[in-house]
């Protein structure tokens, strides 16, 4: 009952800047969040999506549609970056890994 309980919390409660790993921009404003244990689609308006997408100092592009959660990232390499103590990771270029080096050195 508890799991259930928590779990409902996670979505009523949902923290885009705070509870994702990342995130994938879909057609018509749908966006797919990505966190330790669940992945939430939520539909947002443009200005909420700019707003996400612009804040530089949480998330960073990786792809034509993902953005990384920089504050969640735990190892960077081979390839891949890493977040906290989950098995998900996103595939990631050398130069897009040494600019989030760079950012997170900042």
């Amino acid at each position: 009952m508890n799991v259930a309980l928590q779990g409902k919390n996670v979505y009523e409660d949902f923290e885009p800047r705070q509870d994702t790993l990342f995130f994938k921009v879909g057609a018509h404003g749908l966006i797919s969040f990505h966190g330790r244990n669940y992945n939430i689609k939520k539909r947002m308006s443009a200005d909420e999506r700019n707003r996400l997408i612009t804040d530089s100092a949480t998330f960073f592009r990786v792809s034509s549609d993902c953005y990384v959660n920089v504050r969640n990232i735990s190892v960077i390499g081979e390839n891949h970056i890493f977040f906290g103590d989950t098995s998900k990771r996103l595939p990631c270029s050398g130069r897009k890994q040494q600019m989030i080096r760079h950012l997170l050195d900042q």
